[in-house]
């Protein structure tokens, strides 16, 4: 499988999302982070990921007689980024994958009983702006300026993981 059709699926992308920042989580933990979810449907997605080279194992232990895995991020894994052509048709599953992962994370956090939106500053908010190409540059580039250095922090005291998903994308044009 491409990146592109592995990363095109909400469960693997939860998945991606639950390992984010240097975590390792066992199959039976990703179970527990998504109960809506089958236990075969996550070990098997769990299989593509690692074949596919996202996920990788970290660890193994005996467990009960079993052997319990731990799963983690490749740290070279393959990723669809800008050079990356996707046809109209896989813009479209990509979008409806977002959204489709985006409803089940939130889901997953206000059936949390300590979730408290607005001590998390929870927001979702639609906004149209009109822009000129260099505008929409500008405003891209101050997002990516604010956005990629803390990307890159990983679990630590104080620190709670926050799903950011800016989507952009030309409105219809005017009359």
């Amino acid at each position: 499988m491409t990146p592109t059709e592995l990363l095109l699926h909400p469960v693997r992308l939860r998945i991606i999302h639950a390992l984010s920042g240097g975590r390792s989580r066992t199959a039976g933990q990703l179970c527990d982070r998504m109960p809506d979810v089958p236990r075969t449907s996550v070990y098997r997605h769990l299989g593509l990921l690692v074949d596919g080279r996202m996920l990788e194992i970290g660890d193994e232990r005996r467990v009960r007689g079993a052997v319990e895995r731990s799963y983690r991020l490749c740290p070279d894994r393959p990723t669809i980024g800008p050079d990356d052509a996707m046809t109209i048709d896989e813009h479209r599953q990509g979008f409806a994958t977002a959204m489709a992962v985006l409803i089940a994370e939130f889901n997953a956090y206000l059936d949390r009983p300590a979730a408290e939106p607005a001590a998390d500053a929870v927001g979702y908010r639609q906004s149209t702006v009109w822009l000129s190409p260099e505008e929409l540059e500008a405003m891209l580039s101050g997002f990516r300026a604010v956005v990629a250095p803390l990307a890159a922090n990983t679990p630590g005291r104080g620190r709670k993981p926050y799903l950011v998903s800016p989507i952009l994308f030309p409105g219809a044009e005017p009359d």
